[in-house]
């Protein structure tokens, strides 16, 4: 007698149905809980604060936030890339002082302005490509330096002080120039209704997205970010494409520059100094959207909303403004675990 052996494939047995319910759920809760998290906060404020359903609150939250959106999306880019830029908000204080310097002292347009805040940085993320590309310092290090300098540079830049027009400067003469009323439009302007400030902040969101998620540039960052090793041997010039995202976040910090000299009006040297914080929270806070747990555009838009939800919020509630910082580094934890705790718990 022969007998035949089954050729079957064995299937993988299914899963109980209260387990595959929980499942469905830990998945739910990665994929939107963010998401629910910033509409029921939304709601909360809307429901108990009738000034924060006001269209003017709203618009002004999306303009407060628009200068730690825009350095974010520059930090998302980096981290695209396996990278961190902690010069960003240093870049943005730089830029307060180089359109000051430019228009106040020597007595500018603000066209001029703005090109030379662009310029400076452009070459600061060149900076920043030359210490990680060239020299091999490792991301976070080199960035780190680089604020330390550019924070240096700018106050000899200004002789140590703040640049507001009419001021006497350190050879006993008088300022000449003044911030021009086309430059002061960056942020105080509207259009239709909309301040000028957030619809930078949206026009460079979807330009970052479509960079990011539309283009092979984008698509290779992405790559050089989860191993640039096998990029390298793929025939990807990972340094070339890396020192584009340190370029490309030095312009973008730049421009939340050229926003803040024109909120404050006046080249104050403590500006940017905070922006870090926010730039860093809320791209870390964006990988945590839809689940996908890396860096993404419309994460750190969202992640910006949310900040600004929470400090508006709070400022309309009259709770005093160190609470915010609890509650902000509360949301980042809260975000991380939704990145990094429980998809690897998914990915068990």
């Amino acid at each position: 007698m022969t007998t035949t052996q089954s050729t079957e494939v064995p299937t993988k047995a299914a899963l109980p149905p209260a387990t595959s319910t929980a499942v469905r759920v830990q998945n739910a809760v990665i994929k939107y809980g963010f998401i629910f998290v910033t509409v029921a906060l939304f709601l909360y404020f809307a429901l108990s604060e009738g000034s924060f359903r006001e269209s003017a609150t709203l618009l002004d939250t999306l303009r407060y936030v628009s200068v730690a959106a825009i350095l974010g999306l520059g930090v998302t880019l980096t981290m695209a890339a396996g990278g961190m830029d902690m010069s960003v908000g240093a870049v943005a204080g730089l830029g307060v002082s180089v359109a000051a310097h430019t228009m106040v002292v020597l007595n500018q347009v603000g066209t001029v302005a703005i090109l030379a805040v662009l310029l400076a940085g452009a070459l600061a993320g060149l900076l920043n490509a030359l210490l990680i590309v060239v020299l091999k310092i490792p991301d976070m290090l080199a960035t780190l330096g680089t604020m330390f300098v550019i924070q240096g540079s700018k106050l000899i830049l200004v002789d140590g002080q703040s640049i507001t027009p009419g001021m006497t400067m350190s050879d006993g003469g008088t300022a000449p120039g003044r911030f021009t009323a086309g430059f002061l439009r960056i942020d105080r302007g509207t259009v239709l209704g909309v301040p000028v400030s957030v619809l930078i902040f949206g026009g460079l969101t979807v330009v970052a997205w479509v960079f990011l998620a539309r283009t092979r540039w984008g698509r290779v960052l992405y790559a050089i970010g989860a191993n640039p090793e096998a990029a390298r041997l793929a025939g990807i010039r990972v340094g070339a494409h890396r020192a584009l995202a340190y370029v490309i976040s030095g312009v973008l910090a730049s421009v939340g520059g050229l926003i803040l000299a024109s909120r404050i009006g006046q080249g104050d040297v403590s500006a940017g100094t905070s922006q870090l914080l926010e730039a860093v929270a809320v791209a870390l806070v964006g990988t945590s959207v839809l689940g996908r747990g890396r860096p993404n555009v419309w994460g750190t838009a969202l992640g910006a909303v949310l900040i600004g939800i929470i400090t508006t919020g709070l400022t309309i509630k009259g709770l005093p403004y160190y609470t915010q910082d609890v509650v902000e580094g509360a949301v980042l934890i809260l975000a991380l675990v939704f990145s990094f705790t429980l998809s690897k718990r998914r990915t068990a």
